[in-house]
């Protein structure tokens, strides 16, 4: 396994933008793959599952 020169992790980064709101949040980001960029609707209740579960 191979670590940048800056101390970093191998782990991937990406910005992630939020748009809050009272129920749903809005999160967008840009696929890495297909380059799109990708805004999905994630309910309150359900917005910490969502980034637990995510790849590092």
């Amino acid at each position: 396994m191979h670590f940048p020169a800056t101390g970093g992790s191998a782990m991937n980064s990406m910005a992630v933008g939020v748009d809050i709101a009272k129920h749903v949040f809005q999160v967008h980001y840009v696929d890495p793959e297909s380059g799109e960029i990708v805004n999905k609707p994630i309910k309150r209740a359900m917005f910490l599952e969502h980034f637990a579960n995510r790849a590092p």
